[in-house]
């Protein structure tokens, strides 16, 4: 079959709206004259407010949390997530004038599970993972997309990849009986996408190659260098440019064994229980300010190119809404149980 788809916390100025009630002073007017004993004249009534006191405005930030908690799937194995996701962080405090906290977990179900328990109000998720949250229970939406640039449609791909100087491994159909580094059961271009490009092929993962799970994006291809695993999936840029641009990987060293079709690019995820008033300031923090020409103009970044939103090479986040992954939905029904947390997803 085929398948086709698809806060360090700045806690700069933080806004407190405060409400002042006028007083009016009233100044009695005293009477000027010879005669001491004249009567001194009455003070001016004053002017009639029909009895009633205008109302004060409401403060539409008055049922805002005091905190909001933002976690991240792990894109690598990498213990300084809450760094790449810095400027993203501070640019929502600053903007919405709360403390932000990162969350930094473990692995892609840590942020699934943190999402439907209410943990965190705000998860950058992959796209599989985002389905995965929301099918078992999380009350959010999508409130941005990765984008490279804010022109283009937001997508990336999966490769597979070998070591360049491996002449065993040209073609998928090279890895049967292999080591095959996966990154995680929830990632899209680690093990889902995969999963289809092999079962395209006519490879059972299960019964036909041998399964490492590598964790993250990054151990999978350098495990592959490290001649652990004969092949691997990793998503596109970390093999493009973000191994090698980290000195992990020299330019040359891996080849492209098979690229898959483009993939819905990677949402930032909204808790849907929050005020209306600061899911729509949340929105426009997202959308219109968390890109890095935003960053660069209002100083959190030097250079466009040496500014980092996320673990990801990405520009910025698009809008865009949840029917965006109805084509992870729809491959996740094609494969049924093939992959176990696909079972219950169409």
């Amino acid at each position: 079959m085929s398948f086709v788809l698809e806060t360090t916390r700045r806690a700069g100025r933080v806004r407190r709206l405060a409400l002042t009630a006028a007083v009016a002073l009233v100044v009695a007017a005293c009477g000027s004259s010879d005669d001491s004993s004249a009567p001194a004249a009455a003070p001016a009534p004053a002017p009639s407010t029909g009895g009633t006191t205008a109302p004060a405005t409401p403060d539409p930030r008055a049922d805002w949390p005091a905190v909001i908690r933002f976690a991240a799937v792990p894109a690598e194995q990498d213990a300084q997530l809450t760094e790449s996701y810095r400027v993203t962080t501070e640019i929502l405090a600053d903007e919405l004038g709360l403390e932000v906290e990162f969350f930094q977990a473990a692995d892609y179900a840590g942020v699934i599970e943190a999402l439907i328990a209410n943990r965190v109000e705000l998860a950058q998720f992959g796209p599989f993972s985002y389905v995965l949250a929301l099918a078992r229970g999380a009350e959010a939406t999508a409130v941005g997309v990765m984008t490279g640039s804010p022109e283009e449609e937001p997508g990336y791909q999966s490769y597979l990849v070998a070591r360049a100087d491996n002449t065993e491994i040209n073609t998928i159909q090279d890895i049967k009986g292999k080591n095959v580094c996966l990154v995680d059961p929830a990632s899209t271009s680690g093990y889902l996408v995969p999963f289809a490009l092999m079962l395209d092929e006519g490879i059972n993962p299960e019964e036909d190659i041998n399964i490492i799970l590598a964790g993250g994006h990054d151990t999978s291809v350098i495990e592959v260098a490290a001649g652990t695993c004969d092949a691997g999936f990793a998503f596109d840029d970390m093999v493009d440019s973000l191994l090698i641009e980290r000195g992990e990987i020299e330019a040359g060293e891996m080849k492209i064994v098979q690229k898959s079709f483009i993939i819905a690019g990677s949402p930032m995820a909204m808790r849907t229980e929050l005020p209306a008033s600061l899911q729509e300031a949340i929105t426009d923090v997202i959308q219109n300010k968390v890109n890095v020409d935003w960053a660069v103009d209002n100083g959190y970044c030097a250079a466009v190119d040496d500014c980092s939103l996320s673990d990801e090479a990405i520009w910025g986040y698009a809008a865009r809404d949840d029917s965006f992954y109805d084509g992870i939905r729809t491959l996740c029904g094609q494969l049924g149980t093939a992959v176990r947390a696909c079972e219950g997803i169409s």
